[in-house]
């Protein structure tokens, strides 16, 4: 060697055999025997030779590199769904190039310009609307591509794999009924995208069919600080709720913020039932009843979709609609226990949980 770049020449020289078989390695267009592996990844490492995945991609004319592009990285989620799709594009021999839109229809455009000009094997995006990004309409049919999460219910022209959110919504606010819970506040994130308003829907329906009256939805955006300073006056300035369903994890962290900022407890006087599950949920003082999404379970299944895709399955788009759950935890109380106790207390008092105060109807 000169000093300069390690080559493939240079490791094939350190491990002894030839170019052509540290090639295969890197690549896995062939086999090879797992000694002679052995060898090359161990000269690889000594040498700190790093493969040129543009050179191989033009000497192969195939990319082992897929692309994946969600809203937010700031996003728990969206940074779980990505580092398990690593994970698995891993294992097949895959790179992924991971973009931000921030949210944001120009930026989601310029990404993935700057993605498709890797020229991808496949990709794999949560869009920012419920419309087809403008830079993938001349790519369906010709590129790979699954929707995950972020996907409207009326179906799309390429793969796509999401939760129920409407039952998702439902599960929520049916547990919260059920634990006789009658003044329900909804905090979603944005009524824009159509996943959150299938869970607005899903909620607000089950609460207007069991109490006859509007449910009382708020708007917070998917920026934590933010929705919690938008939680906070929305407290400020209406009659308190006995309980919210955050409908995302990051409005569940406002939600969380702006009633720890107004001192105000959970179960007592407020319950709280979050979306996603995630460790920090269960090592709070109050444990965190939520939502369960099926994070590696979405993963899985848009990656064997781009999988299948990749290698030439031409059949038409299959959409994947996957079921949450129910993790209960602390953060409810249980309000048919207090008001059972209470008649016994005085029998001329019988518990009516429809006599307490209507919510305000108004949509914000």
């Amino acid at each position: 060697m000169d000093g300069g770049r390690v080559t493939i020449r240079d490791v094939a020289a350190r491990a002894g055999v030839s170019i052509a078989t540290v090639s295969n390695v890197f690549s896995g267009n062939k086999p090879v025997n797992a000694d002679l592996r052995a060898r090359v990844l161990k000269a690889a490492e000594e040498l700190a030779y790093q493969v040129d995945r543009a050179a191989s991609q033009l000497r192969s004319g195939q990319a082992r590199v897929v692309g994946v592009l969600v809203p937010d990285l700031d996003d728990v989620f969206f940074t779980s769904l990505v580092s398990q799709l690593e994970v698995l594009a891993q294992k097949d021999g895959y790179d992924i190039l991971v973009a931000s839109s921030r949210d944001d229809l120009g930026l989601e455009q310029s990404r993935l310009r700057t993605l498709l000009a890797w020229r991808p094997s496949g990709l794999i995006a949560v869009p920012c609307s419920d419309a087809i990004p403008a830079a993938l309409r001349g790519e369906v049919g010709r590129l790979p591509i699954v929707f995950a999460d972020r996907v409207p219910p009326e179906g799309s022209v390429v793969d796509t794999v999401a939760i129920d959110n409407r039952e998702a919504g439902e599960i929520a606010a049916r547990h919260l009924l059920g634990k006789g819970h009658r003044e329900i506040l909804v905090a979603a994130s944005s009524l824009g995208i159509s996943p959150i308003r299938e869970r607005v829907r899903g909620a607000c329906d089950l609460i207007r069919a069991t109490l006859g009256r509007e449910p009382t939805v708020v708007e917070l955006g998917s920026n934590a600080d933010r929705g919690a300073a938008a939680f906070l006056h929305w407290l400020e300035r209406n009659p308190q709720p006995s309980a919210v369903i955050a409908l995302t994890n990051v409005t569940t962290l406002s939600t969380l913020s702006a009633l720890a900022r107004l001192r105000i407890d959970i179960p007592d006087p407020v319950s709280v039932v979050g979306f996603d599950d995630y460790p920090w949920m269960s090592a709070r003082k109050t444990g965190l009843t939520a939502i369960r999404q099926p994070i590696a379970e979405i993963a899985e299944r848009a990656w064997h979709r781009l999988r299948a895709r990749m290698a030439g399955d031409q059949g038409p788009p299959e959409h994947s609609v996957l079921q949450t759950g129910l993790q209960v935890r602390d953060s409810v109380r249980d309000l048919t226990v207090a008001a059972t106790a209470g008649a016994e207390a005085d029998p001329e008092i019988l518990p009516n949980p429809e006599r307490q105060t209507a919510s305000p109807k108004a949509v914000h």
